[in-house]
């Protein structure tokens, strides 16, 4: 709890400070030779490195897209309606739905202009601050991450989870960045902004199973239970 809580306060003060410096005008100059640096000199509109290296880098930026963020949510939703966390199934919702919300209020707000490579991608049509697609994964894949570990109590389970929604949440903010529809400190503020929510939702979380309004990790889950015997 400690650590989420750490999370939280320091998440909420990076991205104020983000969003500070970026109103300011202070990270433009570092945004935009950041974004120049991954450019080719020859077609500033395409990536450097070969053509299948951009390929696959927008085929990772597609893992925060809106649709395959949804069939994610809905396979894990999917998951909790099986294995009867109902109440569990009630608090994803309502984490997914908020950090939704929360992305595009943030964006609407700041309302900063994209980089001027993001304009021959016919499908970017809000806002750069902060990035939708950096901090929807993380609101997504590290609250569901969240989500499922606290069903288990098994270690190896938990630390399973919580690798896969950084790991995805890391590659598809680089991926914004690489592709030019992004600033560096618009990813930032956008992980900053969903690991602050999912820590926060994993208090939340915590402190409701505790007090048992939802349900707690299974006991029974593979090797961990004790063996037959042993007290």
């Amino acid at each position: 709890m400690i650590l989420a809580l750490a999370c939280v306060l320091v998440g909420a003060w990076v991205v104020g400070e983000l969003a500070d410096e970026v109103m300011e005008g202070t990270t433009q100059r570092f945004d935009e030779w950041a974004v120049q640096h991954l450019r080719s000199p020859q077609d500033p509109r395409q990536s450097i490195g070969p053509a299948w290296f951009e390929a696959m880098w927008t085929d990772l930026t597609s893992l925060g897209s809106a649709s395959v963020l949804a069939l994610v949510t809905l396979a894990c939703a999917g998951y909790l309606l099986m294995s009867r966390h109902y109440r569990t199934l009630v608090v994803l919702a309502a984490v997914v739905g908020g950090g939704v919300i929360l992305t595009f209020a943030m964006k609407a707000f700041f309302d900063r202009p994209r980089p001027e490579y993001a304009a021959h991608v016919p499908y970017v049509v809000t806002a750069s601050f902060p990035s939708g697609h950096s901090m929807l994964s993380a609101v997504v894949y590290m609250a569901l991450a969240v989500l499922l570990a606290r069903t288990s109590s098994a270690l190896r389970f938990q630390v399973y989870f919580i690798s896969c929604g950084l790991i995805v949440t890391l590659l598809v903010g680089f991926s914004r960045v690489y592709l030019g529809v992004h600033y560096p400190t618009d990813v930032l503020a956008g992980w900053s902004a969903g690991l602050t929510w999912a820590a926060l939702c994993w208090l939340v979380v915590y402190c409701l199973q505790k007090a048992g309004v939802i349900e707690r990790p299974d006991t029974q889950d593979g090797t961990d239970a004790p063996p037959e015997g042993t007290g």
